[in-house]
């Protein structure tokens, strides 16, 4: 049978796209446009974010979809592609020509992609946790996006999940485990991290709570967190059905630390009210002021009472890493499940997490399904490499490319570099707020996330609502300008500023005219 001409020539379109010389070409041009971008954002040249309101953006997005870039329409580019609003195709040139036409196109979006979004790279990002990531792990995480190695079984992505369980037995290792006796794996962030971990800890706690729920009758089950726990804690009790109303949070000491007596008398409070106890959730490091949780004195305390200890080390895990840091994540290893982001603090690309369980029985309580589509009883034994059967996801991207190649290139090193760099300027950071007298540190930092108030003389006798305001209005007339980035946040329910230093080429030099910047916005602020 003939294949239909629309058919034939709908196949010759698609074949120009898959054409190995276009990606060289547009490859070696975007490798050019993102090493200049780096040399211009590491050089603070132009705004940290510029800027425009999301209907701006939104709009000039559509009209690019619509094939308008630079002012000349799509099909004037590429003689391949259709006309807009037509379907007779453009009569087409030479495949040469065709090609430069759309690499030409193609440089263009990325110019304005670049252009338009948050340049992380700057020193003056200072911002979420979401880090100026390491280039070359973007470049490997492009291996696994250009040729799709997907996860749910070993077959799709064979040497995807061989470096996810490389990573997986790296970082246990790191956290003081014992080779053999643990598991884990990567998620598509720490959220899922979270609940995924805490999934394990309520059909371990709770017993059959997969099959039958929370129907039964008796006391509802409490989630026992730090009372400055991720949002993510509380979505996951009430994804999982438990509900948000039976999270317990944990009072916290002088540093925001959880408070190791409350923890004990709530549990034994829980425990006399005939409670089940799914878990309870510690912090390395909060997200509010980067608070390093007692974690052995937790540890003891859950171990005596009988409860799974889960710990969103999302941010901290990394001090694991660094011998001047490690104190800081002392009794990690007594957890039962633990999180920790290579988005964070070992500085790759998002998506990237690990959940980690200190007992490898574990790793199949998550879930108890088949899916006789996807793995093969012919090979049972590779059953145990399908991340499908221990995730919530089915279809998983190669989310351990880019930690795994940085790791294979420069060695745990340079994450420990990163730790001790990013860790030492936030201590350097609370020093000079410290000696400036129209600023005021919150906190005492243990990392590199400081949250603190810029009390300029005018304002020094004003009551905490007043300052409050006067943070978030001073934080948002910073941003705009494109001087730096940085984040607001609210501290025993008042207005603060807050910075993560998370860019390890932030130099002192960039946190004083941080410094001055404020003084300035603020003046700003003043007049109007």
């Amino acid at each position: 049978m003939t294949e239909p001409p629309e058919i034939r020539q709908a196949r010759e379109r698609i074949a120009r796209v898959y054409d190995p010389e276009l990606l060289r070409s547009a490859g070696h041009r975007l490798a050019d446009q993102l090493a200049n971008y780096l040399a211009a954002a590491e050089a603070c040249r132009g705004a940290v974010l510029p800027w425009r309101e999301p209907a701006e953006n939104v709009r000039d997005a559509r009209a690019m979809l619509a094939g308008r870039v630079g002012g000349v329409e799509r099909s004037e580019r590429a003689g391949w592609i259709e006309r807009s609003g037509g379907s007779t195709p453009v009569e087409r040139s030479e495949p040469h020509q065709e090609r430069t036409a759309l690499v030409k196109r193609f440089s263009q979006v990325v110019a304005t992609m670049l252009e338009r979004g948050h340049h992380l790279h700057d020193p003056r990002y200072l911002g979420h946790q979401v880090p100026a990531p390491l280039p070359l792990a973007g470049l490997m995480d492009a291996v696994g996006s250009v040729t799709n190695q997907v996860m749910a079984t070993y077959e799709m992505g064979p040497w995807a999940t061989a470096a996810e369980w490389a990573m997986v037995q790296e970082l246990g290792e790191r956290v003081g485990w014992s080779a053999g006796q643990f598991a884990g794996l990567a998620t598509h962030g720490g959220s899922l991290a979270n609940l995924t971990g805490l999934l394990v800890a309520r059909n371990v706690a709770l017993g059959d709570a997969w099959r039958r729920g929370f129907g039964h009758p008796g006391p509802p089950p409490a989630l026992v967190v730090h009372a400055d726990a991720h949002y993510s804690v509380a979505r996951a009790a009430g994804i999982l059905g438990l509900g948000t109303d039976q999270v317990v949070r944990v009072g916290l000491d002088a540093r925001r630390r959880m408070d190791v007596g409350q923890l004990d008398a709530t549990l034994g409070t829980l425990r006399a009210a005939g409670r089940p106890i799914m878990a309870v959730v510690a912090c390395a490091c909060s997200t509010p002021v980067g608070a390093f949780d007692p974690l052995l004195d937790v540890a003891e305390v859950c171990c005596r009472h009988g409860v799974w200890l889960h710990v969103d080390a999302a941010h901290g895990g990394a001090a694991c890493l660094s011998p001047r840091y490690r104190r800081l994540v002392a009794g990690l290893d007594c957890a039962d499940s633990l999180v920790w982001d290579a988005h964070k603090m070992l500085f790759v690309p998002g998506l990237c997490a690990f959940v980690l369980y200190r007992n490898a029985a574990h790793r199949f309580q998550a879930f108890q399904q088949d899916a006789p589509y996807l793995f093969d009883p012919a090979a049972p034994g590779l059953a145990e490499f399908d991340s499908g059967l221990r995730t919530l996801e089915c279809t998983k991207r190669a989310a351990a490319f880019g930690l795994w190649g940085l790791w294979t290139l420069c060695g745990a090193q340079l994450f420990a570099d990163l730790v001790d760099v990013t860790f030492s300027m936030g201590r350097l950071f609370y020093e000079k707020l410290a000696a400036a007298p129209d600023f005021v540190a919150l906190h005492e930092p243990e990392c590199n996330i400081v949250v603190f108030r810029h009390v300029p003389a005018a304002l020094a006798g004003a009551g905490p609502d007043v300052l409050g305001r006067f943070q978030l209005e001073l934080r948002r007339r910073l941003i705009e300008s494109g001087a730096f980035y940085i984040v607001s946040t609210k501290l025993d329910g008042q207005g603060a500023l807050r910075v993560t230093i998370i860019n390890p080429l932030t130099t002192p030099e960039h946190l004083d005219a941080l410094l001055d910047a404020l003084r300035a916005a603020g003046q700003e602020v003043a007049r109007d």
